[in-house]
């Protein structure tokens, strides 16, 4: 494994880029998204940030984790593409459990939305009352995720919405970067207790398009499109694949099955 040392100077530069690119960001980075509801459709994925692909989506997926059956109801399934499950070995199990121990260890301050928000992660879109769960992501730590895993620093932290307009904080979530391969992974968290997933084969309407005329059936997160060809007959914008590898970790989970759940 790297030290972060020997990866700094491309932890700078990928940040002046990141920098740079974020800057020349216009106003209406967030324009065709449908607030009314969970099927949000970026203008242009460029302007999404890492994890927000992940929070736009999450209420869905975290009732599909907590409950298998509601599986069939969506078509999220054709926009996820997971690691191949390994065989579980007692090596493996004690390293996902270390990791676990560590995240309690480090989430305990975070119970408080607030210190997370202090330590610098922040809600995307917290307005967005759809969303059940909402991703509290620090960016840095997931700029440096690319290059090294320190289990002590999920780029997100997972809060569930509470009666009051509070936050339950419920997990977390690890990235990597979008080409690294298998086995990488699995030097990170064993593919034979967690499958890390990635968002893949997204239609988006054209740009400018009424997000109140989007047929969400057909485009977005949900949407029954998810190859090219489909894409473009639609008159749509195709996106193989949007942002890295993520893995969700709940730490709390009394069933051991549900701590590791995609």
């Amino acid at each position: 494994m790297k030290s972060l040392a020997s990866v700094a100077p491309l932890i700078l530069a990928s940040a002046i880029v990141a920098t740079s690119a974020s800057s020349q960001r216009s106003s209406d980075s967030m324009a065709g998204m449908n607030m009314g509801g969970a099927s949000i459709m970026p203008a242009d994925s460029s302007n999404i940030k890492a994890g927000e692909m992940e929070a736009m989506s999450m209420d869905t997926e975290h009732d599909m984790d907590h409950d298998p059956h509601m599986a069939h109801m969506s078509n999220m399934a054709l926009h996820m593409a997971f690691t191949d499950p390994r065989p579980v070995t007692p090596a493996d199990r004690a390293r996902a459990d270390k990791i676990v121990a560590e995240l309690r260890r480090v989430l305990a301050k975070y119970q408080d939305y607030k210190v997370a928000e202090t330590d610098g992660y922040k809600p995307f879109h917290p307005e967005i009352k759809q969303m059940k769960v909402v991703h509290f992501t620090k960016n840095w730590y997931g700029l440096k995720a690319a290059f090294i895993f320190n289990p002590a620093e999920p780029t997100s932290l997972l809060y569930e919405r509470t009666f009051g307009g509070g936050y339950k904080l419920i997990g977390a979530m690890y990235t990597d970067r979008r080409n690294a391969t298998q086995d990488q992974l699995n030097e990170r968290v064993p593919l034979s207790i967690a499958r890390w997933h990635r968002h893949i084969n997204f239609c988006f309407p054209p740009k400018g398009t009424d997000p109140r005329t989007v047929d969400r059936t057909k485009f977005g997160f949900n949407g029954s499109i998810a190859t090219k060809a489909a894409c473009d007959s639609a008159g749509g914008r195709f996106y193989p694949q949007i942002f890295g590898w993520m893995v969700h970790v709940y730490p709390w989970e009394s069933n051991p099955e549900l701590v590791w759940a995609h």
